[in-house]
C-alpha cells in the first residue's frame, strides 16, 4: 500500500491525489449541508406558526445572496488545495478581493442589475404577487425578483424576464400597491336619436347588478347624494354619443372582469329597450 501511495503520476504522487480528492469531497459536503440548512432557515423565517414573520421578496432575495457567497466561499477553500493557488483563495476570501473580483469579471450591464435589484428589494416599488404594468406594455404578477432579473407571469401563463436595471427605468402601474380598489371605464355608443336619460337609466341598472361591483364613495358623497355609479357623455362622435360609467371593483383583476362582462349585458339591455348602438356601415352601388 506504501509503494502505491508513494507512486508518482506525471509528477504527482497518488498519495496527493488520495488526500485532494478526499479534501475537494468534504468541501463539497460542506457546501451542500451549508446551503441545505440556509435554505431551511430562510424557509422557516417565511413563516412561524402560521404567521407571517418577514417579508418574501427581501427573504428571497437575500437567501440568494448568502448561497452565492457560501458557493463563493467554496470554491475559494477548493482552489486552497491545488499549489500556486493560495494567493488566489486568499484574494477571494478577502473582501477587497471580492469587490475587484466582481469588478473584473461582471459585465456593467450584471453589476446594474444586481444593484437594481436591490433597489428594488429595499425601495418597495412591487413586491412578490403584486399584479404590476411595465411600460403599458407587459403585465402580469410578480413571480420572483433574482440577481439579474425579475420574472412576471403574464395571462397567458408565460414568464417574462426583464432586467432589474431596465425595470428600475420603467413607468410601473402597481395596482397591488395601497388602495386595491379599481375603476373600470366602460363606455358605449349610442345614437343621436336616442333618449339620454333613458339610456344612463338603462346603463346604470346593468352596472348596479353586477356581483363585483363595490361602493367606492367617501362618506361624504353618500350623505350628498352622489350616485354610486356615474355616467356621464364623454364625446359627441361623428356617428354616436359616448356614454362612460365609473364601475369601481376590489381588485384589477375583478375590473377586467366586471368591464367584459358590462360590454354584453349592456349590450343585450339596449337591445331590448330598443336602444340603437350605431355602428358604421358602407352601402356598394354597382353601375
Amino acid at each position: 500500500m506504501e509503494e502505491i501511495l508513494n507512486t508518482v503520476i506525471f509528477g504527482v504522487s497518488v498519495r496527493w491525489l488520495v488526500g485532494f480528492a478526499i479534501k475537494g469531497a468534504i468541501i463539497y459536503l460542506f457546501v451542500r449541508i451549508l446551503t441545505g440548512i440556509t435554505k431551511y432557515l430562510f424557509r422557516r423565517s417565511l413563516q412561524r406558526q402560521g404567521k407571517i414573520v418577514l417579508d418574501e421578496t427581501k427573504v428571497s432575495f437575500m437567501r440568494r445572496i448568502v448561497i452565492t457567497a457560501i458557493y463563493i466561499i467554496g470554491v475559494a477553500a477548493f482552489l486552497s488545495l491545488i499549489p500556486g493557488m493560495e494567493k488566489v483563495s486568499n484574494s477571494i476570501l478577502a473582501s477587497a478581493g471580492i469587490v475587484a473580483m466582481a469588478v473584473g469579471l461582471a459585465s456593467q450591464d450584471a453589476l446594474s442589475n444586481v444593484v437594481g435589484g436591490m433597489f428594488i428589494i429595499f425601495s418597495h416599488p412591487f413586491k412578490l404577487g403584486d399584479f404590476i404594468e411595465v411600460d403599458s406594455v407587459i403585465k402580469g404578477t410578480v413571480m420572483e425578483i433574482t440577481l439579474r432579473h425579475t420574472v412576471i407571469r403574464d395571462a397567458e401563463n408565460r414568464m417574462i424576464l426583464i432586467p432589474n436595471n431596465k425595470i428600475n427605468s420603467s413607468t410601473i402601474i402597481n395596482s397591488s400597491y395601497g388602495d386595491t380598489a379599481t375603476c373600470a371605464f366602460v363606455e358605449v355608443g349610442v345614437s343621436y336619436t336616442a333618449d339620454l336619460d333613458r339610456a344612463i337609466d338603462t346603463m346604470r341598472n346593468e352596472v348596479m347588478k353586477h356581483p363585483l361591483l363595490i361602493d367606492h364613495r367617501s362618506e361624504a358623497e353618500k350623505e350628498g347624494g352622489t350616485p354610486q355609479v356615474i355616467i356621464r357623455v364623454t364625446n359627441l362622435g361623428d356617428s354616436a354619443i359616448t356614454l362612460r360609467a365609473w364601475a369601481w371593483a376590489g381588485t384589477a383583476g375583478n375590473a377586467f372582469a366586471m368591464k367584459c362582462d358590462l360590454l354584453k349585458s349592456i349590450k343585450e339591455r339596449f337591445d331590448k329597450e330598443n336602444i340603437e348602438i350605431p355602428y358604421p356601415y358602407v352601402n356598394v352601388v354597382k353601375a
